[in-house]
């Protein structure tokens, strides 16, 4: 016995990744289906050994289904997500239409699995932005421990978090450098992305910071805990997958360097990789394919009281969106939903 589940969104590189992590870690299903938009209409994905053709997502009925995986933006998920609820079967949406409805639990498994009851109010579960998510697994811990102040992260950003025109961008971009007579403007991005870093993600709000940022400060405050301080400076680099993230903690008491690494791995979803010599660390081209949040570079921040800096590393694709969206649907069904 198993669940119906519902991937809306599957031809793009979310949706088809949550069809191989669903398949990978054998999530309970009798019956799995893929939508996209009309104009992808019979497109072959992948699920596991099997291969299905996407169905219309315009007027599909969702009642009977238990789950449904969205990837398909806000404005479509405006769309569709009320009526699939309505229907009877729970969303659990990666886009940003509802991560700062209060209404709606906000979930990284890892940190706030017990929020996922809270999805009754609207049958509606958000999943939070892709750099969010590996910075509260790494900071739930300590945390926990000594409760953290004030946050000051850099983020690293690869393009995929972009999608595919992104990730077309960068490639017909790098290649145009060896190519004296091709030029590829910028189109996806602001500027040449290439052999280049773009201090610009999202919109600009009106304070200077962008959307971006705006959002790792919101999100970390209703996944972990409102009184964090956090202040952001979002940079998409020429990666194709894989956000890093350089991050310098306050805490309310000493959290000696040793100790916080032995507290991270211990931790859920979590691997520690930190050697203070050539390679002893983990880069974002090591972390692609991989479920864990990665952690090195864990060292005492001397010009604070109670600081630590750390390195923080992950699979955008998997635990900043798809992996994240199944282990939701897991805990969704450990806790609340019966099987069949």
């Amino acid at each position: 016995m198993g669940y119906k589940v519902v991937v809306a969104g599957a031809t793009g590189n979310v949706g088809r990744e949550m069809l191989n992590i669903l398949a990978e870690r054998q999530f309970p299903t009798d019956e799995v289906v893929a939508l996209a938009s009309r104009r992808s209409l019979g497109t072959e994905v992948s699920y596991g050994d099997k291969t299905l053709k996407t169905k219309d997502i315009e007027g599909f009925d969702f009642s009977g289904y238990d789950i449904a995986l969205f990837a398909i933006g806000s404005d479509a998920t405006k769309k569709y997500a009320p009526i699939a609820a309505s229907q009877g079967c729970v969303v659990i949406d990666n886009s940003s239409l509802y991560r700062y409805d209060p209404d709606v639990p906000l979930v990284v498994p890892e940190v706030n699995a017990e929020a996922v009851e809270g999805y009754t109010k609207k049958n509606i579960i958000a999943n939070p932005n892709c750099s969010t998510a590996q910075l509260v697994v790494a900071l739930k811990p300590l945390h926990d421990r000594a409760r953290i102040k004030r946050v000051v992260v850099s983020t690293y950003q690869s393009v995929s978090g972009a999608g595919k025109d992104g990730m077309d961008e960068l490639w017909e971009q790098t290649k145009a450098v060896y190519n004296p007579t091709a030029e590829v403007p910028a189109k996806k991005f602001t500027k040449e992305i290439a052999f280049n870093v773009i201090p610009h993600i999202d919109v600009f709000l009106d304070d200077g910071s962008t959307k971006e940022e705006w959002k790792m400060t919101a999100e970390t405050k209703k996944i972990l805990d409102p009184s964090i301080k956090l202040t952001a400076t979002c940079v998409r680099v020429p990666v194709f997958v894989g956000h890093s993230e350089a991050v310098n903690i306050e805490f309310e008491e000493f959290l000696d360097e040793d100790e916080a690494r032995d507290i991270l791995r211990e931790a859920p979803g979590i691997m520690v990789v930190d050697k203070r010599e050539n390679g002893g660390y983990i880069s974002p081209k090591e972390c692609v394919g991989d479920y864990a949040t990665f952690i090195s570079r864990i060292r005492q921040d001397s010009t604070i009281e109670n600081g630590l800096n750390l390195w923080c590393v992950s699979d955008n694709l998997r635990k900043g969106a798809a992996l994240n969206a199944v282990q939701i649907a897991e805990t969704l069904g450990n806790r609340c939903l019966k099987k069949g």
